[in-house]
């Protein structure tokens, strides 16, 4: 089988992720001081070792949000430094690289975006996604995708019920990966567009209801994307 080096396998969707194929030998989980995204001669070395055929690039700054807006030289290097490295890597040594985005990178205000809809990212976050995505569209061999998941059980006590979304969880991202693998270009993934409290009540019967207030929001009113070609796919 064909070889992949998996990045990120200590988060919260890598964790998922490396349960769910624990059975398949041809996956490589290196952890980030093997293959820190930052250096690019630490990743060279170990891509010369396993020699895949694929690089699924997981591995981000993303949680807590305002991480990007306090330290953004960290978002920088590890987001869109750390993702152009790996995309050079990837040219060289002929790898098809799956990157994983986020529907952060759209304007969200009123959904329903697809994937050739203009980018204005919400915040610092979606801004250094969109970052690694430039590099990314570079690389010819390659598929981006812009994804809205988050863990199960839903796990906040509360959910808002005026904030639409296209949620999914990460086991079930997981179970229909390997029929995106081959793809190339760019795939919205996620879920049907709800709100969060309809999505959150299915997986967490004691989640109460709440209203997002504000003018300044810190999460976006709608950020649902259009999910047919995921769809068709999965």
């Amino acid at each position: 089988m064909k070889k992949i080096i998996f990045t990120g396998g200590s988060g919260r969707f890598g964790r998922v992720f490396k349960k769910f194929n624990s059975n398949k030998k041809n996956i490589y989980y290196p952890s980030s001081s093997i293959f820190d995204i930052t250096n690019s001669k630490k990743m060279e070395r170990y891509i010369k070792k396993i020699k895949p055929k694929f690089i699924i690039h997981t591995a981000a700054l993303s949680r807590p949000m305002q991480i990007h807006e306090n330290n953004i030289e960290k978002s920088i290097s590890i987001n869109i430094i750390g993702t152009s490295k790996i995309v050079k890597l990837c040219k060289k040594y002929k790898i098809k690289l799956i990157y994983f985005s986020t529907n952060y990178v759209y304007p969200l205000k009123k959904g329903s975006y697809k994937e050739d809809h203009p980018l204005l990212p919400f915040n610092n976050y979606g801004w250094s996604k969109l970052g690694g995505e430039c590099a990314v569209q570079m690389l010819k061999n390659s598929l981006i995708l812009r994804i809205c998941m988050t863990e199960r059980p839903f796990l906040h006590e509360y959910a808002y019920t005026n904030v639409k979304t296209n949620f999914m969880f990460h086991d079930d991202l997981v179970k229909v990966f390997f029929k995106l693998i081959n793809k190339k270009g760019i795939i919205n993934v996620g879920g049907p567009a709800q709100s969060v409290y309809n999505f959150a009540i299915k997986s967490n019967k004691k989640v109460k209801k709440k209203i997002l207030k504000g003018k300044k929001n810190s999460l976006p009113l709608n950020s649902t994307m259009k999910i047919s070609k995921f769809r068709k796919v999965s």
